[in-house]
C-alpha cells in the first residue's frame, strides 16, 4: 500500500516559509498525537483541547479517527496491514497540517509502536507529541457508550484493541495522562500547559 506509484513529479514550494507563518499566526504549529485504548478519552481531550487553544486564538484542528473513517480512509479495515496504512495515511495528513503551522489534533487508538514512530519521523525534530492517554482497560470497558467491549468479548467485533488485538504502549512519550486518575480538564491542562512551556503557544495573563 505505500508503494511510490507516480513517477515524474516533484515538490512544489511556495514562496511563504513555516517562520512565515509562525510571525503571522504567533504560534508553532506541531502535531499532537493522542494514542491509547478505545475508551480512554482521546477524542474527549481534543476537543476540549482545540476550544481552548481557540478560544485563546490558536489555531487548532482534530483529525479523529472515527470522522477520518468517514471519508479519506474509508476503504480500511482492521487488519493489522489496515490499522498501519491508517496511521501512515494520518501522518502524512498531520504533516501537511502542521507545515501549515496548525496546531494539529490526532486522536486515535494507533495500537502498534511502528507506525506511531513513523508518523514521528514524517515530521522535523520538536513537531511531534506524543501524548499516551492511558487508561486501564475495565475502565475503559465502565466507559464504552458504543458497547464495543462487550460485542468484542462476545466475538461480534473482530481485531477489537485489547481484547482480540494488541496494543502497544508508548515507550519514551512525551506526556502520559492517566485519566483513570485525572479528569478531562486536567489532562487538558496538562497539555495546554506543556505547550506553553515547550514555546508553541503563549497565552495571556
Amino acid at each position: 500500500m505505500t508503494v511510490q506509484k507516480a513517477t515524474n513529479i516533484k515538490w512544489h514550494q511556495g514562496k511563504i516559509t513555516k517562520e512565515d507563518r509562525t510571525k503571522l499566526m504567533k504560534q508553532k504549529g506541531v502535531t499532537i498525537w493522542l494514542t491509547g485504548l478505545s475508551g480512554s478519552g482521546k477524542s474527549t481531550i481534543a476537543v476540549e483541547l482545540e476550544h481552548a487553544l481557540l478560544e485563546n486564538r490558536h489555531q487548532a484542528y482534530i483529525l479523529d479517527g472515527d470522522n477520518i473513517r468517514h471519508g479519506l480512509n474509508k476503504n480500511l479495515g482492521f487488519s493489522p496491514e489496515e490499522r498501519s496504512e491508517n496511521i501512515r495515511r494520518i501522518g502524512e495528513v498531520a504533516k501537511l497540517f502542521t507545515d501549515a503551522n496548525i496546531i494539529t489534533i490526532t486522536a486515535f487508538i494507533s495500537p502498534y509502536r511502528q507506525d506511531r514512530d513513523n508518523a514521528r519521523k514524517l515530521q522535523k525534530e520538536g513537531e511531534f507529541i506524543e501524548v499516551y492517554v492511558k487508561c486501564p482497560i475495565d475502565v475503559c470497558e465502565q466507559r464504552d457508550t458504543k458497547g464495543l467491549y462487550k460485542k468484542a468479548r462476545a466475538g461480534e467485533v473482530k481485531e477489537f484493541t485489547g481484547i482480540s488485538a494488541p496494543y502497544e504502549e508508548p515507550s519514551n512519550p512525551e506526556l502520559t495522562i492517566d485519566t483513570s486518575k485525572m479528569s478531562i480538564e486536567e489532562s487538558t491542562r496538562a497539555i495546554l500547559n506543556y505547550l506553553e512551556e515547550k514555546g508553541y503557544v503563549k497565552f495571556s495573563s
